[in-house]
């Protein structure tokens, strides 16, 4: 995959940074033991000459999506602005590279551009940025794809104002080679090398995040820690137990405490369950947002591990 002729950088987004900055001054890994042994011996084998930076490389053309599990970070630009505004401690390209591959993207409307924003904090990133990062993970790694949900955050322009922009990042400034803007969810075989766009705006192509016919979303993001892991376990049942939509599991959860402190309780939880001999074999659990997934060893390679043996 060559890079679009206008990147390096892609263009205007250093002149746009630096402007939107100025503004903004002014507003603002092993797989751990326990899993049932047989499968995860088969488990381990069938991935040995893999890891987290190409794991989808071992897996069919023909997989569909929504029977992989796959993956994510909530809000997952958000490093910046304090405790309740943090929901990662690690770059986009960093995330990719320890086998995240679905981004939850939040774009503020700015000069003409995409400023990422948790709320009413900036995150010290442009849209280009976020772009530039999976660009160069998936030209080194093109047995990939990374599923990218995009919506607007801490403005409130039209929807045809959001696509304006969003068309000119991929026309103007080049990015169009990177998208898979169709309005279908593709093949694991048709998605690789490309970002699949979850639009969450009516502007947007793409596949239409959050519709009915596709998705089954859990997301309750103002569940207290106690009250919230029993959502998850139970989606990641549904999903094992009646597959057919492309379900999401958000583990994420703003309730009484910031999400750091609720990510260092329910992460060890879901790691725990997902290494139940119990839950050895079931695949297909959908996406599964995390904050802060870093902060527990071994929770990515455990979700990944629940994929399909290729």
């Amino acid at each position: 995959m060559s890079m679009p002729t206008n990147h390096a950088a892609p263009s205007g987004l250093l002149s746009t940074r630096r402007g939107f900055l100025a503004g903004a001054l002014a507003v603002s890994a092993t797989a751990i033991a326990g899993v049932a042994p047989a499968v995860a011996a088969t488990r381990e084998r069938a991935r040995a000459v893999r890891g987290t930076q190409d794991w989808m490389g071992g897996l069919p053309d023909g997989t569909a999506l929504q029977r992989l599990t796959i993956p994510g970070t909530h809000d997952s630009g958000a490093r910046f602005g304090g405790p309740w505004s943090e929901c990662q401690n690690t770059t986009i390209a960093q995330q990719l590279e320890s086998g995240i591959r679905f981004l939850d993207v939040r774009c503020r409307i700015t000069g003409g551009s995409f400023a990422i924003h948790h709320g009413a904090s900036f995150q010290n990133m442009m849209f280009g940025d976020v772009l530039v990062a999976c660009w160069n993970f998936l030209a080194a790694r093109p047995s990939e794809t990374v599923l990218m949900r995009v919506k607007q955050e801490y403005s409130s322009e039209s929807d045809a104002a959001f696509r304006a922009i969003f068309d000119d990042y991929l026309d103007a400034r080049g990015w169009r080679p990177l998208f898979r803007l169709d309005s279908t969810l593709p093949t694991l075989g048709g998605a690789r090398g490309k970002v699949v766009l979850l639009a969450d705006n009516g502007g947007l192509p793409g596949v239409r995040y959050g519709d009915p016919a596709v998705f089954d979303i859990q997301d309750d993001y103002m569940a207290e820690p106690f009250a919230k892991y029993p959502k998850i376990e139970a989606q990641f049942r549904k999903a094992a137990q009646q597959p057919g939509k492309f379900f999401m599991n958000y583990v994420s959860t703003a309730a009484l405490m910031p999400p750091r402190w609720n990510a260092d309780r329910l992460n060890p939880q879901v790691h725990s369950f997902l290494e139940r001999s119990e839950t050895a074999g079931w695949t297909g659990l959908g996406i599964v947002p995390l904050d802060y997934p870093n902060q527990r060893g071994g929770l990515v390679e455990s979700l990944i591990r629940h994929n399909p043996v290729g």
